[in-house]
């Protein structure tokens, strides 16, 4: 993933073969949310193949790009958590909700009202986005998403919040001008897990 437009098509595929899956084998409404997860991660790794198609730059691709990775999962993965979530873990989850609400917020009036910049970096994508207090919406998008997963109350999820977790440090050691990038086609990955979660639900 992220090393050519035809390596995030083809994941992008995969990605959303997956998640497939996931939505097929969901036997409960509310797992819904999270099964639908690698839909979207696969759409939005072809939507990056398209950001490699035009050599990055500031097109709708990769505005497009940007609205999925930031402002849209920081919402979708909190809300989703709290949709499976058992009863006696909703009330802490309303924390990360509250917090990728908080940054979403602040993620969409950004990419509403100052230029978002892709750029090929050898073989990888960098996205330039002038983010106020950067640091603390970093914070706020990693408690959203991987907070809400560790909490969950749900072993399987908890799972995929510390593979996530292992997967932001990773990425930002190694790519940190490239995060964004590297760290979604990580959480792509990640759907494989989300895959064997909702077919272990569907069995109980």
């Amino acid at each position: 993933m992220c090393w050519s437009a035809e390596a995030d098509l083809v994941a992008g595929i995969g990605v959303a073969a997956v998640g497939v899956g996931c939505v097929v084998r969901a036997r409960r409404g509310r797992d819904l949310p999270l099964a639908a997860l690698p839909l979207l991660l696969g759409a939005h790794q072809m939507v990056e193949a398209a950001v490699w198609a035009s050599d990055g730059g500031t097109g709708p691709a990769t505005l497009a790009w940007t609205v999925m990775a930031l402002p849209l999962l920081a919402l979708w993965v909190p809300a989703g958590v709290l949709c499976a979530a058992p009863r006696s873990a909703r009330r802490r989850l309303t924390v990360p909700l509250a917090a990728g609400a908080a940054t979403a917020t602040v993620l969409s009036y950004v990419l509403a009202t100052r230029p978002v910049r892709a750029e090929i970096r050898g073989r990888t994508v960098g996205y330039v986005v002038d983010l106020p207090l950067a640091g603390l919406l970093v914070a706020g998008y990693l408690v959203a998403t991987v907070g809400s997963l560790l909490l969950s109350g749900d072993r399987g999820l908890r799972v995929l919040g510390y593979l996530a977790g292992a997967g932001a440090l990773i990425c930002w050691a190694l790519w940190r001008l490239e995060f964004v990038s590297t760290w979604c086609a990580f959480a792509a990955v990640c759907s494989v897990v989300l895959f064997g979660w909702v077919t272990g639900r569907g069995a109980r």
